[in-house]
This record gives C-alpha cells, sequence and structure tokens, in this order.
C-alpha cells in the first residue's frame, strides 16, 4: 500500500474502517484460523463440537420429542401422572407448568381476578421498553412513570373503580419479583448517585463520615440478615400504633441494600473522570449541581455502564431471598407448585420453566447495556 493510501486510511473514522470487509476473511477462512489453525486446535475444536451436539441433542429429545405436554384428570380434578411417571428420566414432563403455570406466575392471586397482575406485568414490560429508547429519554419520561406505576398499583390493590380489594398479603410470582425490582432499582438508584458524590465530598466531612459509614456497613452484611433485620427490627423504630406491611419492609430493606453496591460504582466512575473536566466547567462560571449534572454524572455513568448492569442484574435475581420474611417471589411460588404431591417428582420441569423467565429478563438488560455502551462510545471511536 503507498504513503499516500495508509495517510489517507487514518482520516477514515475507526468505526466505518471496522466495517470494511477484507477479501478472504469469509467465515471459512475465519473458522480455518482460529479454529482448525493446527492439529491441536483442530483436535480441541472437534472434541468441543461433539461434546456440544452431544449435548444439544439430548436436551432436544428430552425436552421435545420424548416430553409429556399433557395428562389426563379425573373427576374431581387430580391429575394423572402416570404417564409421567413412566418417561420420567426419558422425557420432560411439561404437564406440570400446564397445571401449575398461574399459580407460579401469579401467586396466590385471586383465580379470577388473575388478568390484573397479567396486565401489570404487561405494563412493566411496556415501561422497560418505553425507557430503553433514547427518544423518550426527556423530562416527560417521568410523568410516564408515575402514572404507570399508580396504574400498576390500582390494579395490584384494587378497592377503586369496582375492583375488589386484594392485599399484598395474597400477592406473588412473577409481579411481585418485578414490584421489588423495579421500585427498588428506581428508588436506589438516585440515593446512590447522592451517596457516592457525598463520599467524594471534600468540604463537606461529616457528610462524607455519614456516606463511608452507610456504604461500609451495608456492605458488611448479607442481604438474608438485612432482610430479617427490616422485618423485626423497622417497626420497633415507628411511632405506637403505626404498622408497615411486610412488602413495604421488604422494599425499603432493598433500596437501601442496592443503593450501597450502587454508590460504590458510581464512585468509580467519578473517580475514573481526569478532573480537567471539572476544571473547565468550574471556569465556565457552572454551579456545582450544573457542573455533576450536565459535565461529571453523564461522562461518569458511561464509564460504568458494564458494572452498574451487572449490580442491576444481579439485584433482580436477589429478589428471591425475600422468602425469609414470608413473601411469595417467582422462585418461591415455584417451590409452593412442587408442594403439591402429584407433581413432587417433577422439579427439573419447574427450575427449568423459572430459569428461562429469569434468563428472559437478565439478557434483555445484558443485550441493552451492550447496545448502549455501543451508542454512547461511538463518538469516542472517531
Amino acid at each position: 500500500m503507498s504513503q499516500s493510501a495508509v495517510t489517507a486510511s487514518e482520516h477514515v473514522p475507526t468505526a466505518a474502517r471496522e466495517q470494511v470487509k477484507i477479501p478472504g476473511l469469509g467465515p471459512w477462512a475465519w473458522a480455518r484460523a482460529n479454529l482448525f489453525g493446527n492439529w491441536w486446535s483442530t483436535a480441541i475444536t472437534l472434541a468441543l463440537g461433539y461434546l456440544i451436539l452431544r449435548v444439544v441433542f439430548g436436551l432436544v429429545e428430552w425436552g421435545l420429542f420424548n416430553a409429556i405436554w399433557s395428562v389426563p384428570y379425573s373427576a374431581t380434578g387430580v391429575p394423572d401422572t402416570g404417564v409421567c411417571q413412566e418417561a420420567k428420566g426419558i422425557g420432560a414432563c411439561w404437564a406440570v407448568i400446564a397445571d401449575k403455570y398461574r399459580l407460579i406466575l401469579f401467586g396466590r392471586y385471586p383465580y379470577d381476578e388473575q388478568w390484573r397482575p397479567l396486565i401489570a406485568v404487561l405494563l412493566f414490560i411496556g415501561l422497560y421498553a418505553v425507557s430503553a429508547m433514547r427518544r423518550f429519554w426527556r423530562k416527560e419520561l417521568i410523568l410516564i412513570w408515575i402514572g404507570t406505576l399508580t396504574v400498576i398499583g390500582v390494579l395490584m390493590y384494587g378497592g377503586v373503580f369496582g375492583l375488589p380489594l386484594v392485599t399484598e398479603d395474597f400477592w406473588g410470582g412473577l409481579p411481585l419479583t418485578l414490584i421489588l425490582a423495579t421500585f427498588g432499582l428506581a428508588f436506589a438508584f438516585p440515593l446512590a448517585v447522592l451517596v457516592a458524590l457525598g463520599r467524594r465530598s471534600t468540604g463537606l466531612p461529616a457528610v462524607k463520615l455519614l456516606c463511608v459509614l452507610y456504604v461500609e456497613l451495608i456492605r458488611g452484611v448479607p442481604l438474608i440478615a438485612f432482610l430479617f433485620m427490616a422485618s423485626v427490627m423497622f417497626p420497633l423504630f415507628m411511632p405506637e400504633g403505626v404498622t408497615v406491611n411486610k412488602l413495604l419492609r421488604a422494599q425499603i430493606a432493598f433500596i437501601l441494600f442496592s443503593a450501597a453496591y450502587l454508590a460504590e460504582v458510581v464512585r468509580g466512575g467519578l473517580q475514573a473522570l481526569p478532573k480537567g473536566q471539572g476544571e473547565a466547567a468550574d471556569a465556565m462560571g457552572l454551579t456545582y449541581w450544573q457542573k455533576t449534572g450536565f459535565i461529571i454524572l453523564p461522562q461518569a455513568l458511561r464509564l460504568v455502564i458494564p458494572p452498574l448492569v451487572n449490580t442491576f442484574i444481579g439485584s433482580f435475581k436477589d429478589t428471591s431471598l425475600v422468602l425469609i420474611i414470608g413473601l411469595f417471589d417467582l422462585l418461591t411460588m415455584g417451590k409452593v407448585a412442587l408442594s403439591d404431591p402429584p407433581w413432587q417428582s417433577f422439579s427439573t420441569e419447574v427450575y427449568i420453566f423459572l430459569a428461562l423467565i429469569y434468563i428472559a429478563f437478565c439478557f434483555a438488560m445484558s443485550k441493552y447495556s451492550r447496545s448502549l455502551e455501543r451508542d454512547l462510545n461511538r463518538s469516542r471511536l472517531r
């Protein structure tokens, strides 16, 4: 290549250069170079390929071809699981999901009113989808969140508009998991930002000390113990005659616990940002909150998107620990479904069903974080 061509290529944006297809580097050429480059690489590739195919074909045969999808029921409504018992070890018995899916997903919510938690779950998913679209990142998004969460609260609780009252004691399954995760992270994130800023404060030593103590104390206690303490000790600090239900106690504990971990992630992003950004904002005459809100925080949060989402995913899965205080989340309802004697032998199918739900939400968060990180860093690649 000539010197002029090299010089010209240096002025092409990095993202554009990455999109240029080099002749001879197609899929087959890539496989030959990376998977079959020598005899050792070829042997490992063939061995791993054989194991993967063996496992995949075994799962497909067990989960699809030899699976039992329905079972007969007696006149009293008791399922006859004899067919599944005969196929145990050969094929999956997905009939347990067909029989127990409403209990797993909606818990002890009244059967005739389960359309309400179903709509609540759909509203949660729609709210996540709208929030993920950058064109909705305006002040109006806060109103969308308030309105949607209000509708979800009305649907779940009832007592108005002709809806029967259903107290929190009957909530469970997927709606309870989404409520704990959504409200927990929605309130924990702004608290985490304030704690991270307070921990880096130089002019307010008392605030810095309080933030340090908060983070270190919360991170030094397991979530299970923290939930238990919130359930038992929190009512002791309330005025006489004031009671707080278990769901609110668990929600407060979840918010405080998640905020401590998120605060350290945010603080890492703040420390990774060059000091010149803040000095430039000071030179422009911006106030502290203008500098923080428009200059510092956007850049710091962009740097820590992967650990932030990792904490979000961990917090979403940690909602299953509310069993310790008697709340029946998605995972707990799966265990309750297996307490039915006819289905006690088919825990594998139930846990696979639960795992697929958790994987779907966690993978969506992970996929979105990668696309968001790529879009926000596009300008840095030029």
